[in-house]
């Protein structure tokens, strides 16, 4: 059997569990994060948006948000999935098996993010789904939707990585959620227009990699954007590219890893 042959068959090895993982424990990855975007639509797209009216490219408010909720939701669930996972991993020593099998470490990095942005992209799916309960769409942009997607949860999905290798017990993994994840999160223009904001605030949004995920995304939708979409993508590439080599050199090196 060649090494490709092998590479393949190990990530789809690892690919498989992920999923399998994922629909397994169903009632408690793909329902909570549709709960609370339904609140999120009954209350800031119902409740406020009707007396906000229209807003940016004469958009209801509800038709606004709908791009940001569906993002934040992609990019949590991604993060959530692969820091808890690859965490239990290196908590049962499983990962230690990985590391001494003919396996390349990039197989290993691969299979856990796909596994990850499998979930992010389902819940999105989901949350997308249900937000047509609440107002119409008409994807503007497919491609660019596709790949913000993509880029976004593969994103946060490198970073969660990195986060589980670092983390010594299962506190260390909301840490990150809670003091980075949320205050990024709402100062990524997810329920307004960043131009709406006066300074330094605008300028601080500005260095938020989620703002740029989440106009791309919008842009997809809406076709509207408080970005430059191309230098939206350059940004998202330079994450991907960025953590991916943080997260290679953090499982050659076996940072955290081997005891």
């Amino acid at each position: 059997m060649s090494n490709t042959t092998t590479n393949l068959v190990a990530l789809h090895t690892i690919v498989r569990r992920e999923i399998v993982r994922i629909m397994r424990i169903w009632t408690q990855t793909l329902i909570p994060p549709a709960i609370t975007m339904t609140l999120y639509f009954v209350i800031f797209g119902k409740l406020i948006g009707s007396r906000i009216g229209t807003i940016q490219g004469g958009f209801t408010y509800m038709q606004y948000i709908v791009p940001g909720l569906v993002m934040m939701s992609i990019i949590t669930n991604s993060y959530g999935n692969i820091s808890s996972s690859f965490f239990g991993a290196k908590f049962s020593r499983a990962v230690e098996e990985m590391l001494v099998s003919p396996m390349p470490n990039w197989v290993i990095l691969l299979g856990y993010v796909a596994g990850a942005v499998t979930r992010g992209v389902v819940v999105g799916v989901l949350v997308l789904l249900i937000a047509l309960f609440f107002t119409s769409l008409h994807v503007a942009h497919p491609l660019v939707t596709l790949g913000s997607v993509l880029l976004g949860s593969a994103i946060f999905s490198l970073a969660g990585f990195v986060n589980a290798v670092y983390a010594k017990k299962f506190d260390d993994i909301a840490l990150v959620p809670t003091f980075v994840l949320t205050p990024l999160t709402y100062l990524g223009g997810v329920f307004y227009s960043v131009n709406m904001l006066a300074e330094p605030w605008q300028a601080i949004s500005r260095a938020n990699p989620i703002l740029y995920m989440v106009n791309a995304f919008r842009f997809g939708v809406l076709g509207i954007s408080d970005v430059n979409v191309g230098v939206a993508f350059l940004v998202m590439l330079a994450f991907v590219a960025g953590l991916s080599i943080v997260a290679l050199q953090l499982l050659r090196r076996g940072v955290g890893l081997r005891s």
